[in-house]
């Protein structure tokens, strides 16, 4: 038998620097433009998750369409590559301007509406802008070989870098934003808002240039090596071959329907910040790393194991139970905080916190590498059905509901800071609480807001996880029809190379 065409070491690294460098961009623009715009320059909460539900819902349908752009790509660097040289300058200019605002939200009249409208006009740019390289970079593994254990390992490595990635956005950029804008406060003499929003937008650029040149190595270094396929289908026509592809169908169900799980991400700057930190830049390290930290290294253990797993436990099962694994503990964390609402400070409760978490970490691990590795078997699937490998198709699925469940994340935060009032002049006056050296979890008046950040980190999420494996519970490819199914294939492409 032919040997399968593979990757180089070279192509892998700079793979995996530029998944990192785009997952850093990503990370902070889910995790801290919301709490930019609400709790920095004061959108209101239900405004701010309207206009972020429209952009994602725009992105997630955009996703599709620009997978049917990647697949009727047919250039001699192949499919994906050719987006990938040019598209991450555009993303990083476009994430400084997310975090670039005319004023603070609350005079009235033109400039709150212009404001607002710049908000708006930035993330949907970024957005769309954003969809242009995530699908083509995400449909590599499965273009830059032939080897369903190669594919699986760069998938795995992928998830583990781009996790790297996020966590030093996660862990620096706000905490840096808040030291940097306190520090500008005191310079400029301006007043501790004006500080703050300086500080984000300071560090947005600092991440946007490091982020993007990382972002840029991939487009001129890796080598597709998967023939494209000469037929050029319509998006109308890739939609009926998603759907059709009764798996493919599955996992694109279960990826929407676990979308409150998403809330995870969305919620836990607003948490740390307000009940665990009081916006203190170092307490916001420090609880980051005690809490989000763990939670990455559940994560990363998950995902460097995954491709070992799947050896031995079918991913159907293993996707599954990593979904359920991952409820009590999201059910255990919301009672602890019931039990002792302003003491989940204290050393022993961050202790059990941090254990809890990492339970969590492990779930998400799991169920995000293998939701990962299935979409490409189900590519597998349809070539050797039909002749006709919807890379690009396919893969924009993953993004579509990945994007889809960012912005129903954001409307049921949105809707839950509306009901309890944790919005705009109230999130002025908690932040002025805390200047005056409040600390919000322990007044009585402040425990609605408190309560809801706990509940959509947890309970959301736990419902989220349930939701999650209603369509995969049958899920309908085998594993070991895959593997008949890939050795046929490359059989066939081997002869068709002359081999």
């Amino acid at each position: 038998m032919a040997q399968l065409m593979t990757y180089r070491k070279k192509e892998l690294v700079s793979f995996l620097v530029s998944m990192a460098g785009q997952n850093a961009l990503i990370t902070i623009i889910n995790v801290s433009l919301a709490y930019f715009l609400q709790f920095t320059i004061l959108i209101p909460a239900l405004v701010v998750s309207i206009v972020m539900t429209i952009a994602r819902f725009w992105d997630a349908f955009n996703d599709l369409l620009m997978g049917t752009f990647v697949d009727r790509t047919n250039s001699p660097r192949g499919k994906c590559i050719p987006y990938l040289r040019w598209v991450p300058i555009p993303i990083a200019l476009l994430t400084i301007a997310c975090f670039t605002s005319l004023g603070i939200f609350g005079d009235g009249g033109f400039k709150d509406f212009a404001i607002v409208a710049f908000a708006a006009f930035a993330y949907l740019a970024w957005d769309t802008f954003y969809t242009i390289g995530d699908i083509p970079l995400w449909s590599l593994p499965a273009r830059m070989t032939e080897s369903e254990h190669d594919r699986n390992r760069m998938i795995s490595y992928a998830r583990v870098t781009g996790a790297i990635g996020s966590i030093g956005a996660m862990f620096i950029f706000q905490p840096a934003s808040f030291a940097i804008g306190e520090r500008i406060s005191a310079i400029a003499n301006v007043s501790p808002a004006e500080g703050e929003r300086w500080g984000f937008f300071t560090v947005a650029v600092l991440f946007s240039i490091i982020g993007g040149l990382m972002f840029l190595i991939v487009g001129h270094t890796a080598k597709e090596r998967i023939a494209v396929t000469p037929e050029k289908t319509s998006f109308k026509k890739n939609m009926l071959i998603m759907w059709n592809n009764r798996p493919y169908r599955q996992i694109i169900i279960s990826g929407i329907l676990s979308s409150p799980r998403n809330l995870l991400m969305v919620v836990i700057m607003p948490l740390i910040s307000y009940y665990y930190a009081s916006k203190d830049p170092l307490s916001a390290i420090l609880y980051l790393v005690l809490l989000g930290g763990v939670t990455f290294i559940g994560q990363f253990g998950a995902m460097l194991v995954a491709p070992r797993l799947v050896k031995n436990i079918s991913k159907k099962r293993l996707y599954n139970t990593s979904n359920l694994i991952s409820v009590p503990p999201f059910l255990m964390l919301f009672m602890l905080y019931l039990i002792f609402p302003q003491s989940m400070t204290e050393p022993a409760l961050l202790a059990v916190t941090s254990f809890i978490l990492l339970f969590v970490g492990i779930s998400l691990g799991l169920s995000i590498v293998l939701i990962t590795m299935m979409i490409p078997d189900t590519m597998d699937l349809e070539e050797h059905q039909t002749g006709h490998r919807p890379d690009g198709a396919f893969m924009s699925g993953l993004t579509f509901f990945g994007k889809l469940q960012g912005g129903i994340a954001a409307i049921i935060s949105g809707i839950a800071y509306t009901i309890v009032g944790f919005s705009d002049q109230r999130v002025a006056e908690v932040n002025d609480f805390i200047t005056a050296g409040g600390i919000p979890r322990l007044e009585s008046q402040y425990q609605p807001f408190m309560t809801v950040l706990f509940f959509l980190m947890t309970i959301v999420p736990a419902i989220g996880s349930i939701l999650a494996v209603i369509p995969t519970w049958r899920y309908a490819l085998d594993d070991k029809d895959h593997k008949k199914i890939l050795g046929e294939l490359n059989r066939k492409r081997s002869i068709d190379r002359g081999e």
